[in-house]
């Protein structure tokens, strides 16, 4: 049934707040760390000019140092823990040797109870592979894996450089090391419809994801998708991605965390949608839509 919190009100959605918060008893947050890393998109292993989507920042925009970010945030939370996120580009596409000395260095910070890791599945080599297990067997750990999208042919179409068999065999690689792993989508690829986005959200489903993150599709200054596609609008408005992301949580397992339903991009390199910014009205709505449904994420996947 619903997601219960202990005051009785209903939870419709089962949020990587609520995970963390069981875990840790209190509220955790993820402190966003560029670890000075590349794609191999990027530096031309793969390809160059990174995924069509992706900005300068690489997709880690408000990132800064853990103790900036404490600094800031302890006001807010101060009974908070804390987390490495380690998010700009790819975390784990360097020698071990780097891996380690950047992992060590940040939970050796005694502010942080645990890491998290942000990758490509193509970056996952046998020896970073048994780095995370260490990792994994002594830290609080989850890794983040980039899919997008499940068709190939919007994978080439946006830069992405792998194929679904290379995310595939990341995710049998990270389950037979009991190693949690959120997967990305991105809502709003250019020519996708309805049925694709769906369709990619069963195949994460199926693959054992632990967690999954949806974001909205940001077009934004200085990447390829603001110079190829400078009038895309992903969604005709607001209303429209909300019904989607309620229709897709209504599928989820209702034990899968949810741990992004919607984007966010600076005012200042944001262009298209306009809307995009408003990120807490966006998730205020897809709270409201369930209510107004009556429905709650797993309703889809509970036997009659």
């Amino acid at each position: 049934m619903e997601h219960t919190k202990k005051t009785g009100n209903i939870h419709r959605i089962y949020t990587v707040n609520d995970y963390l918060r069981g875990e840790f008893g209190r509220k955790m947050v993820k402190l966003a760390l560029d670890g000075g890393f590349t794609c191999p998109n990027r530096d031309g292993t793969k390809g160059t000019g990174g995924c069509l989507f992706c900005g300068s920042g690489g997709g880690g925009d408000f990132a800064s140092t853990i103790d900036d970010q404490i600094r800031l945030m302890s006001d807010k939370w101060p009974n908070a823990g804390y987390l490495a996120y380690f998010q700009n580009h790819t975390n784990t596409y360097a020698p071990v040797s780097v891996l380690r000395e950047k992992y060590d260095s940040a939970l050796a910070n005694p502010n942080i109870s645990g890491i998290v890791i942000a990758t490509r599945p193509d970056c996952l080599p046998p020896d970073v592979l048994d780095l995370l297990d260490e990792m994994n067997r002594d830290h609080f750990m989850w890794v983040e894996l980039g899919l997008q999208t499940m068709h190939d042919r919007t994978a080439e179409l946006i830069n992405r450089c792998y194929d679904l068999t290379v995310f595939d065999q990341a995710m049998k690689d990270l389950s037979a090391r009991g190693i949690k792993t959120v997967v990305h989508l991105i809502l709003g690829l250019p020519g996708e419809s309805r049925d694709d986005m769906l369709d990619s959200v069963r195949y994460v489903v199926q693959s054992g994801a632990w967690g999954i993150k949806f974001h909205l599709l940001n077009v934004v200054t200085g990447s390829r998708m603001a110079e190829l596609y400078p009038d895309y609008q992903p969604f005709r408005d607001i209303d429209e991605y909300v019904s989607l992301v309620c229709d897709i949580l209504e599928m989820l397992p209702m034990d899968m965390v949810v741990h992004r339903m919607t984007g966010d991009a600076p005012r200042s390199t944001l262009i298209a949608p306009p809307w995009s910014y408003k990120k807490r009205t966006i998730l205020n709505e897809i709270e409201a839509e369930l209510r107004r449904r009556g429905t709650y994420q797993g309703i889809l996947t509970v036997a009659p």
